[in-house]
């Protein structure tokens, strides 16, 4: 069985009472009563660490190599088995012997189950078979059952109390005699008698007593009923309870839990709390949590049902605390007023903010149609009103604060985020709608790790991320909450690239050399431009019309690639990134934007820059150019070849840039042979290639009138500049490039002819992906340029290359780092 749902971890517990794994496998019933795990092909071998291997001489473990049987264990009629944790089995083969196998999913262990609860005859349902104990225990306790007394308790004396607490603890295996032994504490008040006890011993300085004590209370505690926590959790018995546990046998001094409960957690009170009963609730559950995180040491996975009720028991004050705090809108109301009060004082604002972090933390244990009316509740109170004010305040603790309950809103709800920030620019002033106070806090944060920065990231993205803009009737929450972001926040978003590049890119227009005095040399600067750019990443593939637009617009690809120049490698990688994602899309206008803009250069001179270093920077950009030379991209490759390849073909470590040139010279050959596409009259091309553009993403985005008629607008001053290029150049060909070299154009009159013959062109030899929309003649000359499945010579010549790439020689040893 190879399944993973039979996927399996054999453990036994050995004699220091320690879980040992003894090998991974596949659980079967080989017989209708037998359990079976056959050992995975790990390569590894087990060696049994008992002296008395007891597991060999009863059940057949065998503890050796890979494929062996790990486990053959008879299902006896007597045996209890237990289930734990909807993925563990647990059982006792023989004295002092326990076993247990550990399920990789609940699926398998509810499968196993049902099989060894069907061998004996019980209902699955059952989360133990039966109580492990021997005749004579079991007659014992019916003969106390009968006589009217559940256990026998020794008295409550200090020389007793070491009686006590081998009782308490011989009683924890038995889920049976749990139940029994805490039905008779609970009778007899022996709970109470104890705690006065303590108090005595402690009083006496009775050192050992208290140690038994310990023992006692910790037992009792795991017991795990919730009737016994109820009395040992009252206001008059807890600290007595967390005394006790104070004194650990193994610590050569007693813990101070009860000095840090009473005097360094001070319980305040933002606003006084008149319910008696909530107040007791709240103290109440911080004082357990105390005992369960900090007091208990941590078990292990098969000891952790045993405080699966004190769990429990936390998890129903937090939502009772929720639900008696959220009925009382008087409360609430005044804490929102208090906190958006410009009179208040900061010390009171910071308890205030604290304080929401909290309730939002606690609302987390609710049910999800309780917690819809709690965040429904907060939002009509005017939660996000109030974080857009404390957001933007200069206390750092309020922001953090402010930052984990805006992230608790935005997990709960992004569509009620969005719908309040778009209501917002009926303002005057843009800096204060609350992206942009979220964005602004982004930038500005001044841990040197920008770990808020991060987590601001995070919740911005999952505002903008389409995925889960579910307008239940429309894409209208789509298209319209991207129109407000690109109209009000992008530019706050940008700013510190943009900053951080203009002087970089007006060198570049002056023709300055390529010294960078801009590029940020300050890492956190560096790790901030790394963050915007991964935010930028994101909207390019999923933002396709607006930030297209954007990019276009605002000349934004050039300031990236600045930050190529950065002494920071992983920024001048997150540069590159922005750009594979633009290329990845393979859109002929972002090409067309990428050759008109000369946009490669730093690229390329990156690469150079770098040398022989085999490093990631090298790897990415080759992978760049390597995607153009398969998913030939004709326009960027020409432009490539044209313009870079004499300073790209002393680069011999990988077949890439050949393979490029390769690509070029085919087409080239191709047309010279009259095999290149009619060419159109350039004029109509423009006006169907700018309706294609207006319209490829209007079905996917819903893009409104306003935004739609703006961005034509854009666009046709773009294209009107383009025509005005084109027909200089066709004037003052050939022309030299600003790389010093000439560009080719080619004649399209044989296609022409063949066209006007009445014969078709053969069909695209990429038309099974995704193509490209037809090219006019691009910056670099070439036109036209397509690949066709029937040509031979091209298939031969694609061949030969294959076989140049399996011998290509290996790359040059690192030079330098």
């Amino acid at each position: 069985m190879s399944d993973t749902r039979r996927r399996v971890k054999v453990y036994t517990l050995n004699e220091e009472r320690q879980w040992e794994d003894r090998g991974t496998g596949h659980v079967c019933c080989s017989e209708p009563d037998s359990l079976t795990v056959t050992g995975e092909a790990d390569g590894k071998t087990r060696v049994c660490r008992s002296s008395r291997c007891v597991a060999a001489r009863l059940m057949k473990c065998v503890c050796s190599s890979v494929g062996s049987l790990l486990l053959e264990s008879k299902i006896n009629s007597d045996t209890a088995y237990q289930k734990q944790q909807d993925t563990l089995i647990v059982w006792s083969e023989a004295e002092n012997y326990d076993l247990a196998l550990s399920f990789q999913e609940k699926a398998g262990c509810d499968e196993i189950w049902e099989k060894i609860c069907q061998v004996q005859g019980k209902d699955p349902s059952v989360e133990i078979t039966q109580d492990p104990m021997d005749e004579s225990e079991e007659e014992r306790f019916e003969d106390t059952l009968e006589s009217g007394h559940l256990v026998e308790l020794p008295p409550c004396e200090p020389d007793r109390l070491e009686e006590l607490a081998e009782l308490v603890t011989s009683v924890l295996p038995s889920p049976v005699r749990r139940e029994k032994l805490a039905l008779a504490l609970l009778s007899s008040g022996y709970i109470r008698k104890l705690l006065q006890l303590f108090r005595a011993c402690e009083e006496s300085g009775d050192c050992e007593g208290l140690q038994h004590l310990y023992q006692i209370m910790r037992g009792l505690l795991f017991l795990n009923k919730a009737t016994l926590f109820e009395l040992m959790f009252a206001d008059d018995c807890i600290m007595d309870v967390v005394g006790c546990l104070e004194y650990e046998p193994a610590l050569l001094q007693p813990k101070r839990h009860r000095e840090f409960l009473t005097k360094t957690a001070r319980f305040k009170e933002v606003i006084p709390i008149t319910d008696s009963e909530l107040r007791q609730k709240i103290h109440q559950t911080y004082r357990v949590q105390y005992i369960q995180d900090i007091i208990l040491p941590t078990q292990s996975i098969f000891e952790d049902n045993f405080l699966t009720t004190l769990s429990s028991f936390i998890f129903f004050n937090k939502v009772e605390i929720v639900s008696m705090l959220q009925e009382d809108e008087k409360f609430l109301t005044e804490v929102f007023a208090q906190l958006t009060d410009e009179a208040t004082e900061d010390s009171k604002r910071r308890e205030l903010v604290n304080f929401f972090k909290e309730f939002c933390a606690f609302s987390q244990t609710l049910q999800p149609q309780n917690r819809d009316a709690f965040f429904k509740t907060l939002a009509n109170l005017g939660i996000l009103p109030a974080l857009e004010i404390v957001m933007g305040m200069d206390d750092v603790q309020v922001k953090a604060a402010a930052t984990d309950i805006f992230s608790y809103l935005v997990e709960f709800s992004p569509s009620m985020v969005r719908e309040f920030v778009m209501q917002e620019p009926q303002q005057a002033d843009d800096d204060v709608l609350l992206i942009n106070v979220v964005i602004k806090q982004m930038i500005c944060d001044s841990d040197p790790e920008l770990g808020g920065a991060v987590q601001l990231m995070g919740l911005l993205r999952t505002l903008i991320d389409p995925e889960n803009m579910l307008a239940p009737a429309s894409k209208a929450e789509k298209s319209e909450f991207l129109s407000f972001f690109y109209k009000y926040c992008m530019h706050v978003l940008t700013a510190p690239l943009l900053a951080n590049t203009a002087e970089e890119d007006r060198d570049l227009t002056e023709g300055a050399a390529k010294v960078n005095p801009v590029c940020p040399d300050n890492f956190q600067t560096a790790q901030l431009l790394a963050l915007i750019l991964e935010l930028l990443t994101f909207c390019v593939e999923h933002h396709s019309y607006h930030i297209k637009n954007y990019i276009m617009t605002k000349d934004l690809l050039r300031r990236v690639l600045t930050l190529m120049n950065s002494k920071h490698t992983f920024l001048a990688l997150c540069a590159l990134r922005f750009m594979r994602r633009i290329i990845g899309l393979k859109d002929e206008y972002y090409n067309r934007y990428i050759v008109k803009g000369n946009l490669f250069e730093p690229v390329i001179n990156a690469l150079l820059d770098n040398g022989t270093r085999y490093n990631l920077l090298n790897s990415a950009i080759i992978e760049l150019f390597e995607f153009i030379r398969v998913e030939d991209i004709k326009s960027l490759i020409a432009h490539i070849v044209d313009n870079f390849y004499t300073a790209l073909e002393s680069i011999e470590y990988v077949r890439t840039f050949k393979g490029l040139k390769g690509r070029y010279e085919q087409e080239k050959e191709r047309q010279s042979r009259g095999l290149s596409r009619y060419r159109r009259d350039a004029h109509s091309f423009e006006e169907e290639d700018e309706n294609m553009w207006l319209n490829e993403e209007e079905e996917e985005e819903d893009v409104g009138d306003a935004a739609l008629d703006k961005c034509k607008s854009d666009y046709g001053k773009f294209m009107e500049s383009e025509k005005v290029k084109e027909s200089q150049d066709k004037e003052n060909q050939p022309k030299r490039s600003a790389s010093g070299n000439f560009k080719f154009t080619f004649s399209h009159s044989a296609g022409a002819a063949s066209t006007a013959n009445g014969s078709k062109p053969p069909p695209s030899a990429s038309s099974s992906r995704a193509a490209a929309p037809p090219s006019g003649q691009t910056r670099t000359g070439l036109v036209g340029l397509v690949d066709y499945p029937d040509d031979e010579d091209e298939d031969e010549e694609e061949e030969e290359e294959s076989a140049d790439e399996e011998q290509s020689p290996r790359k040059r040893p690192r030079l330098g780092s």
